[in-house]
C-alpha cells in the first residue's frame, strides 16, 4: 500500500463520531476523543509509509534475486533480454558464491541513492542456498544501516520462493518483522505475513511487465501501544509500472474505527475509498 492522505471530510466525520461518543460520558472530557482521532489519523499516514517502503524493498529484492538466477542459468552469462536490473548506477550489487550458497549485497551507499522516486541509503542483504532442482528456496533478507526516505528501517524477513504454486505461478511468502524509526523520533514495528503471487511477466526478462497479487495479514504497533491490524480480503494487484495498487481491498482494524480500504477496479491512479463499518464511504487520495 502507499501513503494515504485521509481527506478532510473523512476526518471531520470521524471526529464528529468521537464527539458524540465521548460526549455521553460525564467522566471523560470530550476533547480526549478528538485527540485520540488526531493520533489515529497520524498513525494511518505512518503505517501507509511503512507499506510504501515494504513494497519497494520487495520489488528490489525480487529483481536482484531473479537476475542472479537468470545469470547462473545461462552459465554465468545473462542472456539477451534477461538484463532485468531496473536499478540506477548509484546502486552497487555484489554477489559472493561459495559452492551452493549465495550472498547478494545491494548497496545504496551512504549519501543517498534515488530509486524509483525514493532516497535509499545502506544495504539490503540476501542469502540463500542455491539448488536448481528444488521446488522451494528460502531467502533470508536483512538490512544494514538502511534508510528509506530518511526513515531508519531495522530488521528483516524470510522469503520462501515456491517455483510453482497451485495455480502454476511463482510465489513469494514473506515473514515480516522490522521496526521503522522516523527522524522526529516516531517509531513503529511491523509483523505479519505477505504472499506475492507472480501472475504475469515471469520469464519474459522485462521487469516492467510484471504483475503480482498480494494477500496476507499484518500488524503495525506504535510506541504508544496503539495497534493497527490489516487483512487482505480481495487480492491487491501490483503492476510494477504503477506506483499504487490498482485494485483489491484490505480490512482495517484501528484504535478508534474500522472498515475497508478499496483500491478500485484496475485503473492506475491515486484514487481509493474507505468504507466505515456503518456503511459510510469516503474518498481517499493516495500519495
Amino acid at each position: 500500500m502507499k501513503k494515504l492522505n485521509v481527506t478532510k471530510q473523512m476526518f471531520m466525520v470521524a471526529t464528529g463520531l468521537a464527539l458524540i461518543l465521548t460526549g455521553c460520558s460525564d467522566n471523560e472530557p470530550v476533547i480526549s476523543g478528538v485527540q485520540e482521532l488526531e493520533q489515529d489519523s497520524t498513525e494511518i499516514d505512518l503505517s501507509a509509509e511503512i507499506d510504501v517502503a515494504s513494497e519497494t524493498m520487495d520489488d528490489i529484492a525480487i529483481d536482484a534475486y531473479e537476475t542472479q538466477e537468470a545469470s547462473e542459468n545461462t552459465n554465468g552469462r545473462v542472456a539477451a533480454g534477461q538484463e532485468s536490473y531496473s536499478l540506477p548506477d548509484c546502486v552497487t550489487i555484489t554477489v559472493v558464491a561459495e559452492q551452493n550458497s549465495r550472498e547478494i549485497t545491494i548497496d545504496f551507499g551512504t549519501e543517498g541513492c534515488e530509486v524509483r522516486g525514493h532516497i535509499l541509503k545502506g544495504k539490503i542483504l540476501l542469502s540463500y542456498t542455491r539448488d536448481p532442482e528444488a521446488r522451494e528456496i528460502l531467502i533470508t533478507k536483512t538490512l544494514e544501516d538502511f534508510y528509506f526516505n530518511d526513515k531508519n528501517i531495522i530488521g528483516g524477513k524470510t522469503i520462501l520462493k515456491q517455483m510453482s504454486n497451485e495455480n502454476g505461478n511463482p510465489q513469494f511468502t514473506k515473514t515480516v518483522d522490522f521496526t521503522v524509526v522516523w527522524p522526529n523520533g516516531a517509531e513503529a514495528s511491523r509483523s505479519g505475513t505477505k504472499i506475492r503471487e507472480w501472475i504475469e511477466g515471469h520469464g519474459s526478462g522485462i521487469w516492467s511487465d510484471n504483475v503480482f497479487e498480494v494477500t496476507g495479514n499484518w500488524t503495525s504497533t506504535f510506541r504508544n501501544g496503539n495497534s493497527h491490524s490489516y487483512e487482505v480480503v480481495i487480492p491487491l494487484r501490483r503492476e510494477v509500472i504503477c506506483r499504487f495498487f490498482v485494485s483489491g481491498s484490505v480490512d482495517v482494524e484501528r484504535t478508534n474505527f474500522s472498515g475497508v480500504f478499496d483500491y478500485g477496479e484496475g485503473d492506475c491512479d491515486n484514487q481509493a475509498t474507505f468504507t466505515f463499518d456503518d456503511g459510510t464511504v469516503r474518498d481517499i487520495i493516495l500519495n
